[in-house]
């Protein structure tokens, strides 16, 4: 396993559990960019920043999504394929790339995962985020065994 910041589950911030499992699937919850619990940028992302600045919150939040799928899975299993990859950005209104954040998460699983890495994709804007987180993350998956 290449990725992750530090290769643990994310910590729950409520009544869930970070990632479920049936047969070969596995669903995330949402990520946002926590690293140890604590959201490492908040706010609406904003037309008037530079996306550069995003960059890390939102690597942080699919690593966090990976991490959890990766800790469901059995030893001699591995993740086969990013099935479904969605992005939710806390954006003020006039924002409009959204799926060019999204790419930050699309390069990182591709990193990670080589072409399985790359999955459907949705790239949505909502009015806000649990924290004021500025993105949360979900990843479907399929594993395979070794």
């Amino acid at each position: 396993m290449i990725h992750s910041e530090e290769n643990v589950s994310p910590i729950p911030q409520g009544q869930y559990i970070p990632a479920s499992r049936f047969e070969d699937l596995i669903f995330t919850s949402g990520m946002t960019p926590r690293r140890k619990g604590i959201l490492i940028q908040t706010g609406k992302v904003s037309s008037e920043e530079p996306l550069h600045i995003y960059k890390k919150a939102v690597r942080l939040a699919v690593s966090n999504a990976l991490n959890a799928a990766h800790n469901i899975i059995n030893e001699d299993e591995k993740l086969n394929q990013i099935l479904a990859l969605n992005v939710y950005v806390n954006a003020q209104e006039s924002f409009q790339a959204h799926s060019d954040l999204a790419d930050f998460a699309s390069e990182y699983l591709y990193e990670q995962l080589g072409q399985n890495g790359i999955g459907s994709r949705a790239a949505i804007g909502v009015a806000s985020l649990p924290g004021n987180a500025p993105i949360e993350i979900q990843i479907t998956a399929a594993c395979t065994k070794y």
